[in-house]
């Protein structure tokens, strides 16, 4: 059998200052916590578990577009192609495994635009053409120097409505960035609101309006697969009904 290499794409889940946009809260509950917590709803003694210790546990309180997660049609638009849009729960499961290709935008600063040409260029450069259900990584490299960093949401380009859309013609249906978002930072697009350009506001989000599709966001380790194409992505996501999102252990498998 031949042997592969799992190069996991996920960011840590942690919990995050009260004051962050996506906060993450996490309360850890010990084994010696445990015997007393379940063990009041058991009716049960301390004395009755091995040394006073039972299950350790966590309560976790946060988004579904906290940490690496898929995004549905549904958090774009209510319908997609003229049709409601479909929530996490419903999204192919095929659609989440599949041949993977990593291209390289790390030479584009923090708000700068990734267009459809960015693309063409990247993929004549790696010598590869997209196939249907590919999923298409971009990486910026911004998760893995800055992860975790106060000004994490500011640094990273984001993918153009247009070139998204490319993608999407291409057959792409799952696309991916090593950062906070496909889009822009907010602060760029709300200068662009400011300056008159209006369509430039979430722009690659809504074109889920016209087009379905589903994108990553928060991966990590791209620069750690070895080669561009010629490995396989999973990025299966909990199945919450009828969420815009959900969590996912996004991995690359590696011949």
């Amino acid at each position: 059998m031949t042997q592969k290499r799992i190069i996991d794409l996920s960011v840590p889940l942690y919990a995050t200052p009260p004051d962050s946009m996506l906060r993450v809260d996490v309360e850890y509950i010990t084994h010696k916590q445990g015997a007393q917590v379940f063990g009041a709803f058991f009716g049960l003694e301390d004395s009755d578990f091995p040394e006073g210790n039972f299950a350790a546990t966590e309560n976790v309180s946060l988004t579904t577009h906290s940490g690496t997660h898929l995004d549905a049609p549904w958090h774009y638009w209510p319908t997609s192609e003229g049709k409601p849009s479909r929530t996490i729960d419903e999204i192919p499961l095929e659609w989440c495994l599949s041949d993977g290709v990593v291209l390289d935008f790390r030479n584009k600063k923090a708000g700068e635009e990734i267009h459809t040409e960015d693309f063409v260029r990247a993929l004549e450069k790696i010598e590869y053409t997209l196939n249907p259900l590919d999923i298409v990584l971009v990486m910026t490299g911004v998760s893995s120097r800055s992860y975790g960093h106060a000004n994490y949401t500011r640094l990273h380009p984001g993918v153009t409505r247009e070139a998204t859309l490319w993608l999407i013609d291409q057959g792409i249906r799952v696309m991916g960035i090593d950062a906070w978002g496909w889009d822009k930072p907010f602060d760029v697009m709300i200068q662009d609101l400011r300056r008159g350009e209006k369509e430039k506001l979430w722009a690659a989000h809504y074109a889920g309006r016209e087009k379905e599709y589903c994108h990553l966001e928060n991966l990590t380790n791209l620069e750690e697969i070895p080669r561009p194409f010629g490995f396989q992505v999973a990025v299966f996501p909990v199945k919450i009904q009828k969420a815009s999102a959900s969590w996912v252990r996004a991995v690359a498998i590696v011949d």
